[in-house]
């Protein structure tokens, strides 16, 4: 890859992680007190944190692919694929700068977890 290209994706990735941790910085509500007939409203509030909590979880998960994508950068492994050593396809990168492995060998691992 070019430098400009690196240094644009060096760029998206930390911003990325800015936003990520931002996300996870962020107060959860916990359902407050239950009173007779609150039930439905009590309900509400259990599904909007456990919604939170789901969505900082996945927060976490992709703060670590972004963080793990400025360690290749630096140490200049990245584009590479972490399964067959092939380059990654420029085009994924500039879609998913934090992708670890090619297309093919992407969809293999996705397989495999099924």
């Amino acid at each position: 890859m070019e430098s400009t290209d690196l240094a644009a994706i060096r760029t998206a990735l930390t911003t990325e992680r800015a936003h990520l941790a931002e996300m996870i910085g962020e107060a959860i509500v916990a359902p407050g007190q239950m009173t007779y007939g609150s039930q439905a409203a009590a309900a509400s509030q259990v599904f909007e944190q456990q919604r939170d909590l789901a969505l900082r979880d996945r927060s976490t998960a992709q703060l670590e692919l972004v963080e793990a994508a400025l360690a290749r950068l630096d140490d200049g492994t990245f584009g590479t694929c972490l399964r067959c050593a092939r380059p990654i396809a420029p085009a994924r990168l500039e879609a998913l700068p934090w992708a670890a492995m090619c297309i093919e060998c992407q969809t293999a691992r996705d397989r495999e977890r099924r």
